[in-house]
């Protein structure tokens, strides 16, 4: 199958520390490629891939500080797109709603993939305008929102196998990563740490925007807590040795998080996972068996002193079932055969099986909070 992947220009693919759509674009594309498909990825120019590229700019936008308008950029890549469009089966987008006017113009066949949030006000009645538009989620969750959108499949993430090291060893410090901002909550894991007595270890990105919550909020906990140490951004290289080590994974979120890449790379290195109840969280944490879905501190604090009666062996196991890359492409193949052609709709009831969300045919069920957990901070 000639395929295309668009994926956004912030990062590179794969970027070089923090990002997460784009590091799954990666994956994806070197398994499309590993299974035989010809595969053309769209991309910043400082990108590695076995796929041909095609750059829209020199370097990923975030790190090249001449870059005054990202739009720009973006503009470019839809045209580049658009002109290449007739040499492809299928184009899929990772740029959100972004590419909607020219797919629509263009009636190629296409599928989207929604990487963020979608419960913002402004974004329903564009989503609305756009119903013919075939989008897949990343999460049953994150369709909320919009359940009435043009829905083909819900898509978990997944990583290579061979990415991130098991480490059967229960390590000595709580682990925090990913970005910082108000709704990450990394305050909270801070407290985790002070209350517990545990090391935390802090690797996160912190955008522009991001600088004055740090600098007001973060810090001043930060010195309020010998145990609390900041490391800053990390390289993937770096994550093996990060994540695989810690004693356990804080994934203190107050949002509705779509998917949580981090949880799954946690369950890699068989390290269990402490996470505030949220969006995707119960769709991929199994609920003492990777790790411990808490929805206030004393839960938290509670999860931590639990710990040990996990298995970091079944958090790796579990991880294999159901968060490999080849799950996630063999997925994807399958819508990509559906927007291609309609007719494959009318698939047998086995087949449409393998394109429900994981959730609806996967054992474990979701965890309820009891009466007790029912009470916010």
């Amino acid at each position: 199958m000639r395929i295309a992947q668009v994926a956004p220009l912030y990062e590179s693919v794969p970027p070089k520390q923090y990002g997460g759509t784009e590091r799954i674009v990666s994956y994806l594309t070197e398994e499309l490629i590993r299974q035989g498909h010809d595969v053309t990825l769209f991309a910043s120019g400082d990108s590695e891939t076995a796929a041909r590229l095609i750059p829209a700019c020199h370097r990923s936008l975030r790190l090249d500080e001449r870059c005054i308008d990202q739009l720009a950029h973006h503009v470019l890549l839809l045209d580049q797109v658009s002109q290449r469009a007739h040499e492809f089966d299928v184009i899929h987008f990772h740029i959100d709603y972004l590419h909607f006017p020219v797919s629509r113009l263009l009636r190629i066949p296409h599928v989207t993939t929604l990487h963020g949030r979608l419960d913002l006000p402004d974004l329903a009645p564009l989503y609305d305008h756009f119903r013919d538009m075939p989008v897949v989620s990343i999460s049953t969750s994150q369709r909320d929102p919009l359940p009435w959108a043009n829905w083909q499949a819900t898509v978990y993430h997944g990583l290579p196998k061979d990415l991130l090291r098991f480490r059967p060893e229960t390590g000595r410090y709580l682990a925090f990563l990913g970005r910082i901002c108000p709704e990450k909550r990394v305050d909270r894991a801070i407290e985790i740490a002070k209350r517990t007595g545990i090391p935390l270890k802090i690797a996160a990105k912190i955008d522009p925007v991001d600088k004055r919550y740090f600098k007001r909020v973060v810090e001043p906990l930060l010195r309020d807590c010998s145990t609390a140490e900041w490391v800053g951004e990390i390289s993937d290289r770096q994550k093996d040795e990060f994540l695989g080590s810690a004693y356990a994974l804080l994934f203190p979120i107050d949002w509705p998080e779509p998917f949580g890449l981090v949880m799954i790379e946690a369950m890699a290195c068989g390290t269990p996972v402490i996470a505030y109840e949220g969006g995707a969280v119960a769709e991929v944490i199994e609920e003492g068996r990777t790790g411990f879905i808490v929805t206030e501190l004393e839960d938290a604090i509670e999860a931590v002193r639990r710990v040990p009666d996990l298995s970091r062996t079944r958090s790796r196991d579990i991880f294999e079932e159901r968060f490999t890359v080849t799950r996630m492409a063999n997925d994807y193949l399958k819508v990509y055969m559906r927007v291609i052609d309609p007719r494959m709709r009318n698939l047998d009831r086995s087949m449409e099986s393998s394109l429900r969300p994981i959730s609806e045919t996967h054992a474990i069920k979701p965890r309820r909070p009891d009466k007790r957990e029912t009470r916010r901070n």
